[in-house]
């Protein structure tokens, strides 16, 4: 059994479902809302530096999804600056498990690493179902 800080944004379905496919291989989740996190630079990136910056955000988000930010023209110090502001920006769930950090919630990965059961890999258990985050 591992424990995983899984930061979420409370009341989101996909986190919901995330967390609960944690708990069901047995697993314990300390659930912390990501929205309210007092952030740094080097926290986020212990999360998000194994990935392209266009992958460090929630494609959800409404500044995304209306094109008012376009992450594919951002550095790193720009992104983190925007993210820290307005931390709905940041893809979830972030996990952190001993001394591995995640961004997202991929499957293949996280069963590589901690176990999980079987589930239905047809099933999108990231993506927000919602038009708006």
């Amino acid at each position: 059994m591992a424990e995983i800080i899984f930061f979420e944004k409370p009341g989101c379905i996909k986190n919901t479902k995330q967390k609960n496919i944690l708990r069901n291989a047995g697993h314990n989740v300390v659930a912390m809302d990501i929205l309210t996190y007092d952030w740094g630079n080097d926290t986020l990136l212990n999360y998000l530096s194994a990935l392209p910056i266009l992958q460090w955000f929630n494609q959800s988000s409404p500044d995304i999804k209306s094109g008012k930010i376009e992450p594919v023209d951002l550095t790193q110090v720009q992104a983190l600056k925007l993210m820290i502001k307005n931390p709905i920006l940041i893809r979830r769930p972030l996990m952190k498990v001993n001394e591995q950090y995640k961004a997202g919630f991929d499957y293949d990965e996280i069963n590589n690493l901690i176990g999980l059961q079987k589930i239905n890999k047809e099933d999108d258990i990231e993506s927000c179902p919602r038009s708006t985050v």
